[in-house]
């Protein structure tokens, strides 16, 4: 017995790939907003309510070419660890780290 094969044509083949690239995750997108809100509790006080830092505390505008400048690694590690006269923050998650990293970037000149 001979089996005979139906070609259907790119449709059905287009929807199995599309379903197949589907069923993988996407990364987490930051959530900026988030961030925003932890700022104004965690930072505001030091860096102002606006990110452009305080010149009695000489912190730095978080928009500035010095910040921006800055790695995700480098800017991850000072929140965790702290540096100076910033304390660290240990007690926020990876993913609020994340958050607050990609704060900084949205308020890029």
């Amino acid at each position: 017995m001979k089996k005979t094969m139906h070609y259907l044509g790119p449709l059905p083949l287009a929807a199995a790939l599309l379903a197949s690239v589907s069923s993988f995750s996407l990364p987490a997108r930051a959530d900026v907003a988030a961030a925003q809100a932890t700022y104004k509790a965690k930072c505001a006080g030091c860096h102002g309510a606006d990110a452009k830092g305080k010149e009695a505390l000489k912190t730095l505008d978080w928009s500035s070419d010095a910040v921006q400048k800055m790695t995700d690694v480098e800017l991850s590690a000072i929140i965790t660890n702290g540096k100076g006269k910033m304390p660290p923050y240990k007690t926020m998650t990876a993913d609020q780290v994340k958050d607050m990293v990609a704060y900084i970037r949205s308020l890029k000149k």
